[in-house]
């Protein structure tokens, strides 16, 4: 006999002792806040692990009941959040000021970009309690133009059997006027968290509100590992097709693929990408979307081929040219999408006029120890930026709504005269251009967020600060921030100049603990955290010999605050 919602709520101890419910191999889990609390002779247990706090239940429990209690749950959630989610800390000098940074926690992928009933929706992976790679959250923020952002209610919280360890990264879609998130439920089942994984949707018609729908996908196809995530799902004017990254049985990353014709019965269409060979183990948060007519799909392998000696940490990012076949999607011809320390798991949107708009996590996985901990939070979302598809490649450009920022323009001139010269900006928060040279021989150097200025001629004394060197020898631009108060990540970072090149135009947006350099027109981008002390505002110039050619002017502005929360 089936137990009804509200005597199972009872006998576990009531709604506010309700932790978890998972479902495995036909059995229900319950884990509970206080074991203590369970009325046993009202309940047919078939286990109790207390350890984990969880017990088995002997007896079915229908979907309805399941239902319920995942929204009892997601009450109990959403409730012990609320003190995280509205409190960011006033105290802290590293906190991003124009950057979307989390309240409390940690924050790790963007996910749903799109633009819907008038608004840029995003939603980023969210950990309230500590900063650490737990149950994940997603946040949800809206946004008139995709810079000024707000929150409203927390989109998804990880209250149900398919979810309960992590609503996981995943997109949205607009299907029959509604908004769809497609995501992926994460549980872990015993002392051995055996990972089971299903793909999910909620559903909302008012893009605030959303109704978790379930599992449209409830287990791997055959081959394939249970790490499978990050949804992405386009409609190719006949059918809806999903992309998620995957892992087969020997550990090789690819890209598994669904269509639908209505968005929530899905067959599996098989694997994409044997014709990169092996490129990692996992391929994770992978994108699609067209640029002037020339498909592409952004992808993150983790394990793949180091593209620098200097590339040490395992997680990638890159893109490929797609072509979208009956059967599947071919892809070709790999590429960086961005050659910087801290960039990951990146989501595209399209704008209401037709262009495409990317936002990108600022971090990596694996990487918590910094400095931000020590206020309770950890990690930042990058800028918006435009993508273009020139000369075979994309190209990367901060969006233009970035400029309603700016400050009054101000021009620096340098010291060409000098072999070192600084000047104190004033601020972490800036945008600044120019045009770098490229010297024959010899090398210079410019210096961000550098802590103190340096004397008017040469001395012993190294600057600090994040290092861009041009090195003309070997025609390489260099990104060094060994200097910085991060304690994990690496601190090199090259790229190899073309020999035709005789001046590098550089734009570097920065804020209290990041830098992001486009180079070349967009070209190249390099993103980077970089935590320094309060009064590292300084700007220096140095090079190793006097005849090295320098920039001669720099354009900047300060950046005004943002509202990002």
């Amino acid at each position: 006999m089936e137990i009804t919602p509200a005597s199972l709520v009872d006998a576990c101890g009531g709604a506010d002792n309700l932790r978890r419910v998972l479902r495995h191999q036909g059995k229900i889990i319950i884990e509970l806040i206080e074991l203590e609390r369970v009325n046993q002779e009202a309940l047919s247990i078939s286990t109790i692990d207390h350890s984990l706090r969880q017990i088995t239940l002997a007896h079915p429990v229908n979907q309805n009941t399941l239902t319920a209690l995942g929204r009892l749950i997601d009450h109990n959630l959403r409730e012990q959040a609320a003190p995280c989610y509205a409190s960011f800390s006033k105290t802290d000098f590293h906190r991003p000021t124009w950057h979307i940074s989390p309240p409390q926690g940690l924050l790790n992928d963007p996910n749903g970009f799109i633009y819907f009933q008038g608004h840029y929706h995003l939603f980023y992976q969210w950990y309230p309690f500590a900063c650490e790679h737990k149950d994940k959250f997603w946040v949800h923020l809206i946004s008139p133009d995709g810079v000024q952002w707000r929150s409203v209610p927390l989109g998804l919280t990880p209250s149900d059997w398919y979810d309960s360890h992590g609503v996981f990264s995943g997109h949205a879609m607009v299907i029959n006027d509604a908004l769809w998130l497609y995501y992926t439920g994460n549980t872990r089942i015993g002392p051995e968290r055996l990972r089971q994984t299903t793909q999910c949707v909620a559903r909302s018609t008012d893009g605030i509100h959303f109704e978790k729908l379930g599992p449209v996908i409830d287990a791997p196809p055959a081959g394939v590992t249970e790490h499978i995530r990050d949804p992405k799902v386009i409609y190719d004017g006949e059918h809806y097709r999903m992309l998620l990254g995957a892992q087969r049985e020997d550990k090789i990353g690819r890209l598994a693929q669904y269509s639908s014709i209505d968005g929530l019965h899905w067959r599996y269409d098989g694997l994409s990408g044997d014709s990169f060979g092996d490129h990692g183990y996992m391929w994770e948060c992978p994108d699609l979307f067209p640029l002037n007519d020339q498909w592409l799909c952004i992808l993150c392998p983790q394990g793949s081929t180091a593209p620098t000696p200097d590339h040490h940490v395992p997680h990638h990012n890159g893109y490929a040219k797609a072509t979208l076949e009956a059967d599947g999607i071919r892809l070709d011809d790999w590429q960086i999408l961005d050659h910087g320390f801290d960039f990951y798991a990146p989501q595209t949107a399209q704008t209401p006029d037709n262009k495409r708009m990317l936002i990108a996590w600022m971090g990596l996985p694996d990487e918590v120890d910094q400095p931000s901990q020590s206020a309770g939070w950890l990690h930042q979302l990058t800028c918006p930026r435009e993508l273009r598809w020139e000369n075979g490649q994309i190209y990367q450009r901060p969006a233009t709504a970035l400029q309603r920022l700016r400050g009054p323009q101000q021009l620096l001139v340098i010291r060409t005269e000098s072999d070192a010269t600084s000047v104190d900006l004033g601020t972490k928060q800036f945008e600044l251009s120019t045009n770098l040279p490229i010297p024959k021989s010899g090398q210079y150097t410019l210096y961000f967020h550098s802590r103190s200025g340096i004397a008017s001629h040469a001395t012993s004394t190294e600057p600090s600060g994040c290092a861009l060197t041009i090195d003309g020898n070997n025609r390489t631009l260099t990104l060094d921030r060994s200097t910085s108060l991060a304690t994990e990540g690496d601190t090199r970072r090259c790229i190899h100049l073309p020999e035709q090149l005789e001046e590098l135009p550089l734009q570097v947006l920065a804020d209290t603990s990041s830098l992001e350099f486009f180079i070349g027109n967009g070209q190249w981008t390099m993103t980077s955290r970089y935590f320094s002390a309060t009064d590292a505002t300084f700007l220096a110039v140095t090079r190793d010999h006097h005849d090295v050619p320098l920039p001669k002017e720099i354009d900047w502005y300060a950046l005004k605050k943002a509202s990002v929360g």
